[in-house]
């Protein structure tokens, strides 16, 4: 025989205890695994404006078509504003933005390095004497220097954001003015205007199917013209430090120094040294959550044709107190957002080199992002640690929560920057588009490694150029953590 429990005799408290956790498990995967399929999914206002997918032909065309006639300075020549008698600072003109500033300016060019987070270091470049045949010209400078570190949000991290970023710009300000510049354009981000992702939202929402909250955010301007946001209300200390330095750049605007920013979209391309294109081109294998994911891009050529277009307003002394003045212009390639499927597409379709994604689930990234992040801050926070645990090192130590608020759907526009300048803005108009820019960087890719495409060259992109000045920082002792 065998005996029943009677009905009236209740469980002992470690089969009730069991029974809860079973439950609560149980709840816990259903929950993750919905959320999941959600991170997954696309909204339907963002399904209304992506592009259509690129198919093999379109890529193949194209490819075809830039090979005979390459995109170059010359092709776009007649979409360049008039060429000024001027002098030119540009910061940061071996970057994507700098250099493509540069070549339709330039006819003598000189480089001096600098550390911008130093006021002496950069006093002393600004200082350097010009030739005597071109000391009398009014200046421009164009400030594209920066550090990109894409996922850290804790201020006991923000010290090399702060020192290059905000301090650096201050810095370059300073002396632009002391050089006697009149005209002061600054790069930005659009990231700026991007808001936390609610990824942990309540259970009845997510098994209603409406997600976290932000999945998708368009890129504007419209947070320029409200009161500054607190740091956690930035995505990350990279949007909240280039917000300040933005602050500080139009705050600076006057008669004598008329200026203004550009905000390029999430993310800029152009050469093998992007994070977006040139980034994945370096990866034979690239894992990835994001394919479905829909993002406004924005080349280089692009974002200094937007430069130009603002210098040209702000030659006008009286321009100090126009609309365009003092103030930001998002700017985008000019088509619709594309998703990155389309972008692997494209690289498994048109490189040379080996190029396949590996899917990942989002919800597993994201849990593992919350356990890279604690561990990272624990070594902050306890320095003697680091003497005993290793620090998480290569792209790994970059998977951290505020990641995942910049792989959510993100869509800018050129509506504003693109009005006339007779209407108070800037005039925009991209000079190439997205299926244009990056074909183009492909075909240059291949014609890097054509005679060994089994052997991918190493290029050093901007998030992984941070990383070397936060560890030549540190150790010097330059950058506080605190």
């Amino acid at each position: 025989m065998v005996d029943l429990l009677p009905l009236d005799q209740p469980l002992s408290p470690e089969k009730s205890a069991l029974g809860a956790v079973i439950v609560f498990l149980v709840l816990l995967i259903i929950y993750l695994v919905r959320l999941n399929q959600l991170l997954l999914g696309t909204p339907d206002e963002i399904n209304k404006v992506v592009q259509e997918p690129w198919t093999k032909e379109v890529l193949l065309e194209t490819y075809q078509r830039l090979e005979k006639n390459p995109i170059t300075t010359s092709s776009y020549a007649d979409r360049i504003p008039p060429k000024l008698d001027r002098r030119y600072i540009i910061t940061g003109g071996s970057g994507l933005i700098g250099g493509p500033c540069i070549k339709p300016r330039a006819q003598q060019v000189d480089f001096v390095q600098a550390d911008i987070s130093s006021a002496a270091a950069t006093e002393r470049a600004f200082s350097k004497p010009w030739p005597a045949e071109v000391s009398h010209l009014p200046l421009t400078v164009f400030h594209t220097a920066a550090v990109i570190v894409p996922s850290d949000r804790s201020k006991l991290v923000y010290g090399l954001c702060d020192a290059v970023n905000v301090r650096g710009t201050q810095h370059v300000v300073d002396a632009a003015r002391r050089a006697g510049a009149d005209v002061f354009v600054s790069t930005t981000s659009a990231s700026i205007s991007i808001r936390p992702v609610e990824l942990w939202v309540s259970p009845w929402r997510v098994l209603r199917g409406e997600g976290p909250r932000r999945f998708w955010q368009a890129l504007d301007e419209r947070d320029f013209f409200e009161p500054m946001r607190e740091h956690d209300e930035f995505y990350a200390n990279y949007a909240a430090s280039k917000a300040r330095a933005e602050r500080i750049v139009c705050e600076a605007n006057s008669s004598e120094f008329r200026t203004g920013c550009i905000r390029p979209a999430n993310g800029v391309y152009g050469n093998f040294t992007d994070n977006t294109v040139g980034g994945a081109l370096a990866r034979s294998i690239c894992p990835t959550w994001t394919s479905h994911i829909v993002h406004s891009f924005v080349h280089g050529i692009n974002v200094a044709m937007a430069h130009l277009n603002f210098e040209a307003i702000l030659i006008d002394p009286k321009s100090a107190s126009s609309p365009q003045a003092g103030r930001p212009f998002v700017v985008t390639d000019p088509n619709p957002p594309i998703r990155y499927r389309d972008l692997y597409f494209l690289l498994q379709t048109l490189a040379v080199t080996p190029f396949r994604i590996l899917p990942l689930q989002p919800v597993v990234m994201v849990l593992l992002s919350y356990v890279i992040e604690w561990y990272t801050l624990l070594l902050v926070k306890h320095p003697l640690l680091r003497k005993m645990l290793p620090e998480i090192t290569g792209e790994a130590k970059h998977l951290k929560p505020g990641l995942f608020s910049i792989c959510t759907h993100l869509v800018g526009s050129n509506a504003v920057a693109s009005k006339p300048v007779s209407e108070g803005e800037l005039g925009y108009v991209g000079v190439l588009t997205t299926l244009e820019g990056m074909v183009q960087e492909v075909i240059e890719w291949n014609q890097d490694h054509k005679n060994a495409p089994q052997n991918i060259k190493s290029y050093q992109t901007s998030v992984l150029l941070a990383d070397e000045i936060a560890r030549a920082a540190a150790a010097a002792g330059a950058v506080s953590r605190g």
